[in-house]
């Protein structure tokens, strides 16, 4: 999960929503904002926070790799990049020159399944500059898309493909694991990234035809945090995007969450691996829906580092694993539930994995105690007050609301559905989503483990 006064965060902190089980809104913090439409269809939302001379810019385009089709992988993230080569008034491959001359930091943009965003923080007096460039790649960036700004980033995406995934350890498991968790022809089974040989066959034409079809204002949201008076943020915002067309917005397909009905696995032998490494993966509800937020506690309650049930007994008493991460992947239309535990050298996996199966059956069967549903509430919470210390979070936050929930006020029952949650809850979404007969498994071996030597 991911600004707020600091009494909120001591007063979290200090644990007074221990309390009382289900709070009321007026105990919650809340992001004081603003949202308003321009007749182009871009959602805006305004969030004034004088304390420093900062604004935080910040861009969602509700397009990402599940939107994408079958040959066409890893379109939505090449686009990406395309959107910083430059546009009709700002110039051929500008965009980080002009807001590193302005006093920018925090430029980036990035790319998920569900959404692509872009940001940047500027001194306060520069917004019309952030301004500027966001509504000129909006509107004119098909004037100067050519098939050189193309190449090259296309062998940018490559190449960062290579750098995450094809040439360091275990990058091939999320490769092996999307594609025993999803079928041929659904947009996650080759992962954000896409495929080297359809990245490899993006024309111009087909690039320009996913800016006309998702990069309209009416599929886009803009959010401002910082430095601002709220009637001068809005006559900037009208200054810069107010004469861009209306469009229909896009239509998204809905996915279908496949159905496992039989354990999956798979072994890769890995020449840059050092240690062998357990990957198991479930789908799980999505974002935001009943279940989700039972599962962020749950990955605590298991792999919490100190006290996690399985980093306690894996890790500190019986010494079998070098590590153990659980997480919730949560994500639109359906989610992922992942368990990942590298092995100590000489460990036999077959004993590894019947610890693992013994806790999470215990799990099912055995309601978490009081103890340690406060525990991993309190982590929640936490993180995301601390996070939102920064501006561009507090625009995340409310982005993330509004592209999921179809709102931006939704702060206090975020965090409600943490608060609420019982053992008992907890305890019966694990036994329902958690089912052994439904998760897919990599094992990733070492090259040098699986010619019988020692790693």
């Amino acid at each position: 999960m991911k600004g707020l006064a600091h009494a909120v965060v001591a007063a979290i902190c200090a644990g007074w929503w221990l309390a009382s089980a289900v709070a009321h809104a007026a105990d919650m913090p809340r992001i004081p904002h603003e949202v308003f439409t321009l007749p182009s269809g871009l959602e805006v939302v305004l969030v004034s926070d004088r304390s420093v001379p900062l604004v935080a810019v910040d861009i969602w385009y509700h397009v990402g790799s599940s939107d994408e089709v079958p040959g066409k992988s890893g379109f939505a993230h090449l686009f990406e990049h395309m959107m910083f080569q430059g546009a009709k008034h700002i110039g051929e491959d500008a965009h980080f020159a002009v807001l590193k001359k302005a006093g920018a930091s925090d430029i980036n943009g990035t790319t998920s399944t569900d959404r692509t965003n872009y940001h940047e923080q500027v001194p306060s007096h520069q917004l019309d500059t952030a301004l500027w460039l966001e509504s000129d790649r909006m509107g004119w960036l098909l004037d100067t898309l050519n098939q050189k700004s193309l190449d090259n980033q296309r062998e940018v995406v490559r190449n960062e493909r290579r750098q995450r995934h094809d040439n360091v350890p275990y990058g091939g498991e999320s490769f092996a694991l999307a594609q025993l968790l999803y079928p041929e022809g659904h947009p996650r089974r080759f992962l954000t990234i896409g495929r080297h040989e359809d990245l490899q066959a993006a024309s111009l034409a087909d690039v320009q035809a996913f800016f006309r079809q998702w990069y309209a204002p009416s599929n886009a949201t803009l959010c401002l945090a910082g430095d601002f008076e709220v009637g001068e943020a809005k006559a900037a915002v009208q200054k810069w995007f107010g004469t861009l067309p209306k469009v229909a917005a896009p239509q998204h397909k809905p996915l279908n969450t496949p159905q496992l009905l039989a354990p999956q696995q798979q072994t890769l032998v890995d020449p840059l691996a050092r240690l062998e490494r357990i990957h198991m993966a479930w789908h799980s509800p999505a974002l935001y829906q009943a279940g989700d937020a039972e599962l962020d506690l749950a990955a605590a309650i298991l792999g919490l580092n100190g006290s996690g049930r399985l980093n306690k007994r894996l890790v500190a008493h019986e010494h079998v694993a070098q590590s153990v991460h659980a997480y919730q992947v949560s994500l639109q239309d359906s989610s992922e539930f992942h368990l990942v535990i590298d092995l100590r050298p000489g460990v036999v996996r077959s004993d590894v994995m019947a610890e693992i199966d013994y806790e999470l059956q215990r799990l099912r069967k055995e309601p978490p105690s009081e103890q340690e549903l406060k525990r991993a509430v309190l982590s929640a919470e936490s993180h995301m007050v601390w996070g939102l210390e920064e501006l561009t979070a507090r625009c995340e936050l409310l982005q993330a609301y509004r592209h999921y929930l179809g709102k931006t006020e939704a702060i206090a029952e975020d965090m409600l559905r943490y608060r609420n949650a019982t053992p008992q809850s907890v305890a019966a979404v694990v036994a329902r989503v958690l089912d052994p007969q439904r998760r897919v498994t990599v094992f990733t071996v070492p090259q040098q483990s699986a010619l019988g030597g020692v790693p």
